[in-house]
């Protein structure tokens, strides 16, 4: 089965928000300001349409299968992260009537794996390592740098793939007071 990796349009927002809020959990409250899933959904597919944040279709690219999304890549560097977060902190400290501070997940100079995810149906076809390999050519493409993501700390099976792709754990991260570790590849051009 042929999978294409491609820039994400507006229109991909009903398959893939689903499968970013299932890739990134509890953090999807923070993200959106709600706690119901009907509302979290709704706030991801409108900031997934708008341009000016970290959930934007711009930052997103989908790994299509047989015309669905298969899974999803969400990828930024992390000096856009720092404009992209603060344009979402206002947005939700407007909408809450309160400040609200995004924890900062990538450092200074990092091109940043926001979220990768596959469809569990499609699971088992290499996708989530061909999205993972789409972002190293991307850092490849733009002179090489250091690709970074942040894992769980209980999900051992993926720190094992990530180690197995050149990750390495940098540090220990905390994200909504959650302990992640901080791993990193450094990307070279050919």
């Amino acid at each position: 089965m042929e999978v294409l990796i491609r820039k994400a349009l507006k229109e991909d927002a009903d398959e893939a928000i689903p499968l970013i809020m299932d890739a990134i959990g509890d953090i999807s409250m923070q993200m959106t300001g709600e706690t119901e899933e009907a509302a979290i959904t709704r706030e991801f597919r409108q900031l997934f349409t708008r341009t000016d944040n970290r959930h934007s279709y711009l930052y997103t690219y989908i790994a299509e299968m047989n015309g669905h999304v298969a899974g999803v890549l969400v990828f930024y560097s992390a000096e856009q992260a720092v404009t992209l977060d603060a344009n979402l902190e206002a947005y939700l400290s407007n909408k809450k009537g309160k400040v609200v501070i995004i924890d900062p997940e990538t450092a200074p100079g990092e091109w940043y794996i926001d979220t990768v995810v596959v469809d569990p149906i499609y699971r088992g076809y290499g996708i989530g390592t061909k999205l993972l390999s789409y972002a190293e050519q991307l850092v490849k493409n733009s002179g090489g740098g250091k690709l970074a993501l942040n894992v769980e700390i209980k999900k051992e099976a993926a720190i094992r793939l990530y180690n197995r792709l050149g990750f390495d754990t940098l540090c220990p991260w905390t994200i909504i007071g959650e302990p992640f570790h901080h791993m990193v590849k450094t990307v070279v051009v050919d």
